[in-house]
């Protein structure tokens, strides 16, 4: 469509370069579960905080950072944990736009594609089990660090 108007646009999935721009673009779509679950937590919010902070004198910059931001610490909280997850099982787009070939140069070839990879194509399926346990180790680690210093940052209305 571009082209019809004089402009040139970028190789999407032909360079290396704009590969995981562009997956990242397409990705974008799966954002609304995100949004709907914030969305979710803001309804949560009892109006009487922002009243308060009202009567404070509070603009709407600190009841942003004082009231809003820490109420939703927990809806930030799942929503880490959930999206540094699903990054860690990046499979089903590139595998379709690139047919499993992770092509061009293996810019879009992720762990969990080599993975399958190994298991079903060269059916090295020890080597490809050992490579899921370690995806499995490196995401329990990450989910616990996120776990631990959730005591820090993370806090819930009843506490």
């Amino acid at each position: 469509m571009l082209a019809n108007i004089g402009i040139e646009g970028p190789p999407w999935l032909g360079g290396e370069s704009w590969s995981k721009p562009s997956l990242i673009l397409m990705s974008l779509w799966g954002i609304g579960q995100a949004v709907v679950i914030y969305l979710a937590g803001l309804g949560d919010i009892p109006e009487e905080y922002y009243e308060a902070a009202q009567i404070d004198g509070a603009n709407w910059f600190q009841k942003t950072r004082k009231v809003t931001l820490p109420l939703l610490t927990p809806v930030i909280f799942y929503n880490l944990v959930m999206g540094m997850i699903g990054a860690f099982q990046q499979f089903t787009l590139p595998y379709t736009l690139t047919k499993g070939q992770g092509t061009p140069a293996n810019s879009m070839t992720f762990y969990v594609m080599y993975l399958y990879e190994n298991g079903f194509r060269y059916f090295k399926m020890g080597y490809a089990s050992a490579m899921a346990w370690i995806l499995f180790i490196i995401v329990m680690a990450l989910t616990g660090i996120i776990f631990i210093t959730s005591k820090r940052w993370v806090h819930y209305q009843g506490k």
